[in-house]
């Protein structure tokens, strides 16, 4: 793919969904760059015996992907090639070129590629398993829908961070990108932190002060001005630095232009509620979990949901 036709698929996409600013698209393209290393394929794929040499018939896979974030379903459609089975895709309205430009380019270095993968308008037809991502209501429709398929079904999931209160400046300007980064559109956006009773949010509002001009962005900024002034009519505490919201809240998921905490005292406490909610969460960041700051790059390994794509379409021959 030249440079020229990046420029104008990435100018599409965001004409095409306004959440798809050259920023985010263009980093999404380098957390993919990031991992598709021949060290990192390599290492992933070492444990799968046989990948990609079907020992049955090869079976056809439909896909449908999310559209909240650039490129968000490219790992499951990867998962299907490296499988060798065929897949048939229904793409997001909300992006519906990235993906399609991305296998234009691999068969440029492996002809064939794009014959194994097709990009339906309509239903998905024939297929002898799904793999569907949606919120929760969606997902009880693909269950009934699909409840005689071989299935994986995703839900609607939240990350969080965990802070200790030793964290350095550098690491809560990290945690700003993993807040921000996509608008804290993804699973992998944290929406909620638990911090320590005596821990100062000023730091944190400090640390994210680079992202001022997100306020600047029209949808987000309706975002933050309907969550602002429904909070004030309902008299709800929260703090506000002219582009975040951040209110004491119980809940993980907070909404756009939002972020919630809550505060402890005991840190095993903490432990067993996220324990006690793990089907909720996709990632959790932290001096004990995902370094701040690389929640938005996952690993070829880090499976949405923790359910082993590649194993699943193993099993399928």
């Amino acid at each position: 793919m030249e440079y020229g036709e990046l420029d104008g698929l990435i100018r599409r996409a965001h004409v095409r969904n306004g959440w798809f600013t050259e920023g985010n698209v263009r980093h999404a393209f380098g957390a993919w760059s990031k991992a598709l290393t021949s060290q990192g394929l390599t290492e992933w794929i070492a444990t799968y015996e046989g990948l990609g040499a079907v020992l049955g018939e090869q079976r056809t896979v439909g896909l449908i992907l999310a559209g909240n974030i650039p490129l968000v379903g490219f790992h499951d459609l990867l998962c299907v090639w490296l499988s060798g089975h065929r897949a048939k895709v229904k793409l997001s309205s909300q992006d519906s070129e990235l993906i399609p430009a991305l296998i234009k380019a691999l068969d440029e270095f492996l002809p064939g590629t794009a014959a194994a993968i097709s990009f339906e308008q309509g239903k998905l037809g024939e297929i002898d398993a799904i793999i569907a991502t949606g919120s929760n209501n969606t997902a009880r429709y693909f269950e009934h829908y699909f409840g005689h398929l071989p299935r994986i079904v995703r839900k609607s999931r939240n990350s969080v961070a965990v802070l200790d209160g030793t964290e350095t400046d550098e690491e809560l300007i990290a945690l700003g990108e993993d807040v921000l980064r996509y608008f804290g559109m993804g699973c992998r956006s944290v929406s909620k932190l638990f911090v320590p009773e005596d821990f100062d949010l000023d730091r944190f509002f400090q640390a994210v002060f680079g992202w001022k001009d997100m306020i600047q962005h029209n949808k987000y900024a309706n975002n933050y001005d309907y969550t602002r002034a429904l909070w004030m009519l309902d008299a709800v505490d929260f703090l506000e630095n002219g582009f975040l919201l951040v209110k004491e809240d119980t809940a993980l998921a907070s909404p756009v232009a939002t972020v919630f905490y809550e505060r402890y005292s005991d840190a095993a406490l903490v432990d067993g509620t996220l324990a006690a909610r793990s089907l909720d969460l996709q990632c959790i960041v932290g001096h004990k979990g995902i370094p701040f700051g690389q929640a938005q790059y996952p690993a070829l390994s880090d499976y949405a949901d923790g359910v082993d794509t590649l194993q699943f379409l193993g099993q399928l021959t």
